[in-house]
């Protein structure tokens, strides 16, 4: 028998301490992460002179009538914090956690990329190859201006293909649901128009739900399986995402968020939930536990760290497509350590958040079970991205100017939208404010610009004498030019990188 001396006994301890380390290490993330969720969650804009509020989750779940959340946090590819907070229905009493299912509506298109890239890193896709004749039973549509349509891949993912139909309605628990044929051709049950070209293919970055819809008919014909039994081979399975489906959960599904309206009732009553037939769209339901794994296993291919995707692909993903706000599959923006690609999801009851910052492996996700939950989600990441660090989604502080002041007089007027500008300056813009002419006036003191001859307009907030902030669509920023002779007879509107520019008419 062998006993066990001080001497002995130092190199174990050494290696025990090692090892402990990293869960140190993660113990003391999540435990700042919750405290962040305790007194951490604030608002994009605050006056200048106005103090932090440190909101608590539970303070803004009960002010924006949201009964559940479930919340997950990465670092340095790590997932630090997963939980649930609240209740899965309002009034029961059954919790929230880091597997309770939601339907995430528009981050299922990520998860669809995903899958059509595992696909290409096989060679059994192509993205830049002419979807068309990959097609049996249904073409993408000619037009008269388009009568010979070239649409890939590449395009269908970046929303740059030019088919239209933004988003998809609903459906209750006893409406019938469409096929996918029938939703590419707006046919009943379907409630949504026929999927068809608005634009020439390439021409500019227009979100399309329908475009994506092409992308699972191209997914299922090339694959003879449906999206879910493909998804859950290509990306479920080996992510071990066990509870995620593009399903439609049955009745009596366990550990499922129910829906609720903007009052905080619940909704879809007697089952608890919508039905969201275009699955690669809108369709997926998952859990912050499974969609970490997902945001982990992205940022791992993107540093060649994992198997998911080859690192190639993944870079591909996480680029661009001019003139789109879009790689293949998310949303990207920033630099350097503000690198992130992110996506969000709106389905009725349903809202949902994933976030990945590129070059630090850092990353969070959030679901919510309420109408209002893409309000409250904000305020979230603002806590999140605050507890990360790095700089992305700093606090702005507006500023109180006296607009009656000389010099502010001649910010309004009529400015007509200068359509030379190209489409790979203008990106999202051209997507969500197309607006040929808008109209700037001044009322009791504030800004204000809505679209030319219509009555509705909006506040804006002001950041510098000259830079007028939107407090209404999330980062849309407008700068006034004052030329060498002291006079505006234009401005811009940004939001990120994209630009439009506005000349007095």
């Amino acid at each position: 028998m062998d006993f066990l001396t001080a001497s002995s006994l130092r190199p174990a301890l050494a290696i025990g301490l090692l090892l402990a380390l990293p869960v140190l290490a993660l113990a003391g993330e999540d435990a700042a992460i919750r405290s962040t969720l305790q007194n951490g969650l604030r608002p994009a804009l605050l006056p200048e002179a106005a103090p932090l509020p440190h909101w608590s989750l539970q303070q803004r779940m009960a002010h924006h009538h949201v009964p559940g959340v479930a919340i997950a946090v990465l670092r340095d590819g790590k997932v630090v914090h997963s939980a649930g907070y609240g209740t899965r229905q309002a009034g029961a009493t059954l919790p929230v956690d880091g597997d309770t299912l939601f339907s995430v509506g528009s981050v299922s298109k990520v998860v669809t990329a995903a899958t059509t890239l595992r696909l290409v890193a096989d060679g059994r896709l192509a993205l830049d190859r002419d979807v068309n004749p990959l097609l049996a039973g249904w073409k993408i549509p000619a037009t008269p201006e388009v009568p010979a349509p070239h649409v890939t891949l590449r395009m269908l993912m970046s929303h740059t293909s030019g088919l239209g139909v933004h988003g998809f309605a609903d459906y209750l628990p006893d409406e019938p649901l469409p096929t996918l044929l029938q939703t590419l051709d707006g046919v009943a049950p379907a409630k949504n128009r026929p999927v068809r070209l608005l634009h020439a293919p390439g021409e500019r970055g227009n979100y399309s739900g329908g475009g994506v819809m092409v992308e699972q008919l191209v997914l299922e014909q090339a694959s003879g399986k449906p999206l879910e039994a493909l998804a859950r081979t290509e990306v479920f399975a080996p992510l071990h995402m066990q509870r995620s489906t593009y399903a439609t959960p049955a009745a009596g599904t366990p550990n499922i968020a129910k829906a609720h309206d903007g009052e905080g009732a619940a909704t879809a009553l007697p089952r608890g939930w919508q039905s969201f037939p275009e699955q690669a769209a809108s369709g997926l339901w998952t859990s912050a536990n499974d969609l970490s794994a997902f945001v982990a296993a992205l940022l791992d291919s993107y540093h060649g760290r994992g198997a998911f995707l080859p690192r190639a692909i993944a870079t591909d993903m996480m680029t661009e497509v001019s003139p789109s706000w879009h790689g293949l599959g998310p949303r990207l923006d920033g630099a350097g350590s503000t690198r992130i690609f992110h996506h969000g999801g709106s389905n009725d009851s349903y809202r949902a958040w994933i976030e990945g910052y590129l070059e630090t492996g850092d990353g969070l996700v959030i679901l919510t079970n309420g109408e209002n939950g893409a309000a409250l989600a904000a305020e979230i990441r603002n806590a999140l991205s605050d507890a990360i660090g790095g700089g992305v989604n700093p606090l702005q502080r507006t500023l109180a100017l006296d607009l009656g002041a000389p010099g502010y007089a001649d910010y309004t007027g009529i400015f007509a939208q200068d359509s030379s500008v190209p489409m790979d300056q203008r990106r999202a813009l051209a997507d969500f404010f197309d607006v040929p002419a808008l109209q700037v006036r001044i009322v009791d003191g504030v800004l204000r610009v809505g679209v030319a001859g219509q009555p509705r307009d909006g506040a804006m907030l002001a950041l510098a004498t000259n830079r007028f902030v939107s407090p209404d669509i999330d980062g849309l920023q407008i700068e006034f030019h004052r030329d060498a002779f002291g006079k505006v007879n234009a401005f811009s509107v940004e939001h990120g990188p994209a630009r439009a520019y506005y000349r007095r008419r």
